[in-house]
C-alpha cells in the first residue's frame, strides 16, 4: 500500500461536493450566530458602548462582551498577552470589540451594524521602521553565531552591505475560520473547528471558560485549507462562540466572511533583513552578519519560533564559517502574525539568495556559480551549520546536478542570452535555486504524536490520530502506513475525524511533520495488535506460537513455506473472530516521539531538526519591459522526498508549495494605508496565483534511491520545502530584469516582485544605462 500514487481519500466528495466541512453539518435545533462589531482604528480607547435598538433586531439575543468570559479574558499561546475581548483599548484596525448572537446570520449583522462605538484615537505604530524608531519589540532581541564575524569581515577581499524588506502573505485558505460549540446541559462543550491543533483549541476554550480540559472536547472533520492559519488563530473564533453557547445554553456558530477573516487574521509575517557580507575575488563567502526584524503585530502569537525558524535557515544551503545573525520582533498595531508555510523559513532564505545575488553580481560570475560554490559539503566544519548541527545526510551536490542536467540549463542560458541580444521590449531570466530546510517543530515538546486503531469483529478497522487533514493528504497517507503495517486493505479501513477525545494532548499538524509524526504511532500501534493476533493465528495454522508469519493481502501467512499459493494461510477476518472470542483486546494505542534533537536557546547551539530535505528548481521567466509584466515559461524540479509514501500526493505538495510561495513573491501584495486599514482585504484587491500562472511545461522530479533512514518507511516530509523552490522565479526575473542593461552590478528588486516593482527595477537600470552611455 506504501510507496503507491494512490488519490486523495477524500478526493471524490472534495470534487462531488459531498465532503463534510465544519459548517457543512447538519445544525442541531436552536443553533445561534456571531457577527463581530470592528473597530474603525489601529489603535484607540474605547469610550462609550450604545447597544440600544440592537435589541429590537427581529431574530436578535444577546452580545458577547469581556464582562461575559467566565474565565481568562485571554487566548496567548506563548506569553497571556492577546486579550480576546477588549475592554479598554483597540490593538489592530478592524478588531472585534464584541459579538453579536442572534437567531440568523442576517440578524446578527442588522443589529451589528446598528450598535455604536465611540473612540479615541491614539498614536499607532504601522511598520517595522515604526516601531525601530520606538524601540517597541516583543521581548529581547536574540542572537546565533559561529566564528570571528567582525575580524572574518574586516579580512575581506570585498564586502557589501544592503537591506531588504520581505512582505507578508494572507494565507487565503478556501475555508475561512468556522466553529461550532454546543453545550451538553451539564457543562460540557463539543467544539467542532476548523483548527490545525484541536488541543492547543480545547486548552483555550477551556481556559475562558475556567473549567478543566477533559470538559471540552475539541473536534476537526477537515479543513478547507490551513497553511498554518489555523494553528492558533483558530483558537480566538471557537473561544468567542463558547463563550456565547455558555451565555445563552445554545449551540452557536461563527463562520467568518472572507473579507472578515482577511481582517481578523494574522498573516506571514513581514521582514526587513540588514546584512553586511565579505567575499573573495571567487565568490566565496567568508562572512556575514545580518539583523533580521519580524513584525510580530500586536501580540507575540508564534512569533519567537517563527524569527527562530528564520535565523536557523539564513544560510539556507551555504556554508559561511563567521555568521552572526540577531533577530527582533516588532511590536506594531496590527493582526498578531502567525504561522505560515515554511514559518520563517522562507523569510530567512530569501534573505541569503540575494546575498549570493549581489556577490555574484559584483563580481560578475554567474550567479549559480556562486551558489555551488558555497554549497555545504564534505564532512565536519564545512558541513556543518551556523547553530553546530552536522547535516548527516547532504544531497546538495546530488539534487543540483540533477537539475542541471534534467533542465538542460547550460544549453537554455546560451538560448536565452541570444533571445535577449535580439529582443528590445522583453528579456527573458533563467534561474536555479537550492532549498535546504530543517524538518521537527523548533519546539522540542512538539515532536511527539498518538493513534488510536479500533479492529472489529467483521474485520473493519477505525483508524485516529492526532494529526488534522486541511487537503495535503495526511489522512490519505495515514491509512496506507495502516494497511502497509497490518496487512490489510484499504477498503477495511475508516479514518475518523481528528478529535481530543480519541487521541489526547496531540501537537499542531505543522512543520512539515504531520506524516512523519503520526505514521510512526499509527505504526506503532498496528505493531501492538499484530503482536496480539500472531499467537492466535499461529495456533489456528497448528503452529508453534513463536512462529515466522506474515501479515499481507488480507492474510496471514506462514512464511517458511516455499510458495506462497501453497503455504499455509488464515484469513485476517478469523484470526481477529477468534481473538475476540479468546478475550484478546482489539484496540490499541501508538505513540511516537522524534529521536536525538535538542536545542539550547541560551547558546543558540543543537541539533534542532531531525533531518533536512533538499529541493531544487529552474525557473525561466519572460519580462514585458513595457507593461512589468512577466510570464513564468518553464520550471524544473528535482525534489528530495525520501520514498515517497505516495508519489501522488507528493507531487502535488511539490507543485503547489511552489505556485503558493511564487504568489507570496510576486503577486500577492497586502497594503495598509496610514491609518493601519488593511485594504487588501478581498479577491478583488488581493492576487492570488491562478491556472493561468502556472506553466504549461512544469516538470517535477522525485529524486530516487533516496529512503532516508530513522523514518516511516523511508519518506520525508514535503508540506514545507517546496515552497521555498520558487524563489528561482524571483531570481529568474531579476535575470531577466538585468538584461535590460549592461551587467549591472545590482538590481534592487522588492518583494512582492509586482509589475509596478519590476518596472521601477527596469527604470533604475535603463537609467544607469544612460548615465554610463
Amino acid at each position: 500500500m506504501i510507496h503507491q500514487s494512490k488519490s486523495h481519500e477524500s478526493a471524490i466528495g472534495h470534487v462531488t461536493g459531498k465532503a463534510v466541512y465544519t459548517d457543512e453539518q447538519r445544525p442541531p435545533v436552536g443553533m445561534l450566530s456571531l457577527y463581530p462589531v470592528m473597530a474603525p482604528h489601529a489603535h484607540a480607547r474605547i469610550t462609550t458602548i450604545n447597544l440600544s435598538g440592537a435589541e429590537k433586531v427581529d431574530g436578535y439575543v444577546t452580545v458577547v462582551t469581556a464582562s461575559d468570559i467566565p474565565g481568562i479574558n485571554n487566548t496567548g499561546v506563548i506569553l497571556a498577552d492577546e486579550i480576546l475581548l477588549p475592554t479598554e483599548e483597540i490593538s489592530y484596525w478592524g478588531q472585534a470589540v464584541l459579538w453579536v448572537v442572534a437567531e440568523t446570520d442576517i440578524a446578527a449583522q442588522r443589529a451589528a451594524e446598528i450598535i455604536q462605538v465611540e473612540y479615541e484615537p491614539l498614536p499607532a505604530i504601522l511598520s517595522i521602521a515604526d516601531a525601530i524608531a520606538a524601540d517597541r519589540f516583543h521581548g529581547q532581541p536574540t542572537q546565533i553565531s559561529r566564528g570571528a564575524v567582525e575580524t572574518a569581515l574586516a579580512q575581506s577581499d570585498h564586502r557589501l552591505t544592503g537591506a531588504l524588506e520581505i512582505q507578508g502573505q494572507d494565507h487565503f485558505y478556501l475555508e475561512t475560520h468556522t466553529s461550532w460549540v454546543i453545550p451538553d446541559g451539564e457543562g460540557h462543550f463539543q467544539v467542532y473547528s476548523s483548527t490545525q491543533h484541536p488541543t492547543e483549541t480545547q486548552a483555550i476554550v477551556a481556559r475562558v471558560l475556567g473549567i478543566a480540559k477533559n470538559q471540552v472536547v475539541v473536534t476537526c472533520l477537515r479543513m478547507g485549507g490551513g497553511f498554518g492559519g489555523k494553528e492558533t488563530q483558530a483558537n480566538p473564533f471557537a473561544a468567542v462562540a463558547a463563550i456565547a453557547a455558555y451565555k445563552t445554553g445554545q449551540p452557536v456558530r461563527v463562520k467568518l466572511k472572507r473579507e472578515q477573516d482577511m481582517i481578523l487574521t494574522g498573516k506571514r509575517h513581514a521582514f526587513l533583513g540588514q546584512y553586511e557580507v565579505g567575499f573573495t575575488a571567487e565568490g566565496q563567502i567568508t562572512a556575514l552578519a545580518v539583523k533580521l526584524y519580524a513584525d510580530g503585530g500586536w501580540s507575540l502569537d508564534l512569533s519567537p519560533p517563527v524569527l527562530l525558524r528564520a535565523m536557523v535557515h539564513v544560510d539556507n544551503a551555504y556554508y559561511i564559517p563567521h555568521l552572526t545573525v540577531q533577530g527582533w520582533i516588532a511590536n506594531t498595531h496590527k493582526v498578531s502574525n502567525t504561522a505560515f508555510r515554511g514559518f520563517g523559513g522562507p523569510q530567512g532564505m530569501v534573505v541569503i539568495e540575494e546575498v549570493i545575488d549581489r556577490v555574484a553580481r559584483t563580481l560578475q560570475l554567474p550567479p549559480e556559480e556562486v551558489r555551488e560554490r558555497n554549497f555545504y559539503r564534505g564532512s565536519g566544519e564545512r558541513n556543518t551549520t551556523h547553530y553546530g548541527q552536522e547535516i548527516g545526510d547532504n544531497r546538495l551536490d546530488r539534487v543540483w546536478q540533477e537539475l542541471l542536467d534534467r533542465s538542460n540549463f547550460s544549453q537554455r542560458r546560451s538560448e536565452i542570452a541570444q533571445f535577449n541580444h535580439t529582443s528590445v521590449d522583453k528579456k527573458r531570466g533563467l534561474a536555479i535555486t537550492p532549498v535546504k530546510f530543517g524538518i521537527s517543530f523548533n519546539k522540542v515538546q512538539y515532536n511527539q504524536a498518538g493513534a488510536f486503531v479500533l479492529i472489529y469483529t467483521d474485520g473493519s478497522i477505525q483508524l485516529n490520530h492526532g494529526g488534522t487533514e486541511m487537503g495535503q493528504g495526511l489522512h490519505t497517507k495515514m491509512l496506507q502506513v495502516a494497511a502497509k503495517s497490518l496487512g490489510v486493505s484499504l477498503q477495511r479501513f475508516r479514518m475518523m475525524p481528528t478529535s481530543t477525545d480519541k487521541v489526547p494532548n496531540t501537537s499542531a499538524t505543522a512543520a512539515s511533520s504531520g506524516s512523519d509524526l503520526n505514521g510512526q504511532a499509527v505504526k506503532d500501534a498496528c505493531e501492538t495488535l499484530k503482536a496480539r493476533l500472531k499467537p492466535i493465528a499461529a495456533r489456528l495454522l497448528d503452529l508453534p506460537e513463536d512462529a515466522t508469519l506474515e501479515f499481507a493481502e488480507d492474510w496471514i501467512y506462514y512464511t517458511e513455506d516455499n510458495a506462497r499459493d501453497n503455504t499455509r494461510k488464515i484469513t485476517f477476518e478469523a484470526v481477529v473472530q477468534k481473538a475476540y472470542d479468546d478475550r484478546v483486546s482489539l484496540s490499541a494505542t501508538g505513540y511516537y516521539r522524534t529521536p536525538t534533537i535538542f536545542w539550547n536557546p541560551e547558546t543558540g547551539k543543537g541539533n534542532p531538526f531531525y533531518y533536512f530535505a533538499y529541493g531544487a528548481a529552474v525557473s525561466e521567466v519572460e519580462v514585458d519591459g513595457l507593461t512589468g509584466m512577466f510570464k513564468l515559461r518553464q520550471v524544473d524540479i528535482v525534489h528530495d522526498v525520501g520514498e515517497s509514501l505516495n508519489p501522488l500526493i507528493d507531487r502535488g505538495q511539490i507543485e503547489g508549495g511552489f505556485v503558493q510561495g511564487m504568489g507570496w513573491l510576486t503577486m500577492e501584495e497586502l497594503v495598509w494605508d496610514d491609518r493601519g486599514s488593511l485594504r487588501t482585504h478581498a479577491p478583488s484587491t488581493y492576487k492570488i496565483p491562478t491556472i493561468r500562472e502556472v506553466p504549461e511545461n512544469f516538470n517535477v522530479h522525485l529524486l530516487q534511491r533516496a529512503a532516508q533512514e530513522g523514518v516511516i518507511y523511508g519518506s520525508k516530509a514535503v508540506g514545507e520545502p517546496p515552497l521555498m523552490l520558487a524563489i528561482s522565479v524571483r531570481e529568474a526575473i531579476r535575470e531577466a530584469i538585468a538584461a535590460f542593461g549592461h551587467s549591472p552590478t545590482r538590481v534592487a528588486l522588492a518583494s512582492p516582485a509586482t509589475p509596478e516593482k519590476i518596472l521601477t527595477a527596469i527604470e533604475q537600470i535603463t537609467a544607469e544605462v544612460e548615465i554610463v552611455s
